[in-house]
């Protein structure tokens, strides 16, 4: 494995950044998580659309432009020799004095990981998961806009230890009036009536780019699909319901909180658009 740091190349062992990097001292940076399916880097130019976006939010100047991002990403997933992977693409504030000013900080740190990721066991693919919904609140637009994808994970860390605590892979967060906002690594769907229903940004969801294929592939199959406002209720009467993600990919959900979605099994509209999903990164 070799891990790009600021345009050089490390083995694993040999990757280093300073204590002093803002990026592990105070969770300030940014970062995008990106799949390779057959040799291709898929929706890059998304996600880098994405990652400066969140570092503009952030007063995070990146010191490469987008085409140079990109050719880095390209080129690291080259050397790495990966057909199919996993790829995190990290801008931390970089190295600075203790104490939280950013403007001490003289240069961004670029790191990028090629590897693998297995969130979840093959089996519930084809069967399904049961979730929970964690007490832990996700945190409101009003203190960081959820669409900004920054390195600290830590309020959705919380939840992911309740809901493993709880026997579960996964939990649903709420924001603070209640209204479901997205789970702790994924954007989550319900089928309702024969529409594709999630939570919008508006209500603490990450603006997701699996999301926006899942919403893509839905419409192009006829689905009416609609970013609305959700509870729990919606949730628990649901005629089907699964998550998406760049790690996670499509992954249906069959309980909540106890409740059985549907009928307890993968329903139709989620098995089409995990099919058809499967074909568009095969291209």
């Amino acid at each position: 494995m070799k891990i790009y740091i600021d345009g050089k190349y490390y083995s694993r062992a040999d990757a280093r950044i300073p204590v002093f990097d803002h990026g592990l001292l105070y969770g300030d940076g940014v970062f995008e998580g990106i799949r390779i399916y057959n040799g291709n880097v898929f929706r890059l130019r998304e996600h880098i659309e994405r990652l400066y976006q969140s570092a503009k939010a952030l007063y995070l100047k990146i010191p490469v432009s987008k085409d140079e991002m990109e050719d880095a990403v390209l080129r690291t997933v080259e050397i790495n020799k990966k057909a199919n992977g996993y790829i995190r693409l990290i801008v931390t504030r970089g190295e600075g004095p203790l104490g939280i000013d950013p403007f001490q900080c003289k240069r961004a740190t670029v790191i990028i990981i090629v590897a693998d990721i297995h969130l979840y066991p093959e089996e519930y693919y084809k069967k399904g998961i049961e979730i929970i919904t964690a007490s832990t609140r996700r945190m409101s637009s009003d203190c960081l806009d959820p669409r900004v994808k920054s390195l600290n994970y830590l309020n959705n860390v919380l939840a992911k230890i309740e809901a493993r605590q709880a026997g579960c892979l996964e939990a649903i967060m709420l924001n603070r009036d209640g209204f479901v906002a997205e789970c702790t690594g994924d954007n989550i769907f319900i089928v309702k009536d024969g529409e594709l229903l999630t939570p919008s940004s508006y209500h603490g969801a990450l603006d997701g780019i699996t999301m926006r294929t899942v919403m893509e592939i839905a419409e192009s199959l006829g689905i009416t699909t609609c970013e609305t406002t959700l509870t729990r209720y919606d949730l628990y009467n649901a005629d089907e319901c699964f998550l998406s993600g760049t790690g996670a990919e499509i992954v249906p959900v069959v309980k909540i909180d106890g409740r059985v979605t549907g009928s307890g099994s993968p329903g139709a509209i989620t098995k089409m658009i995990m099919k058809r999903f499967i074909l568009i990164i095969q291209i």
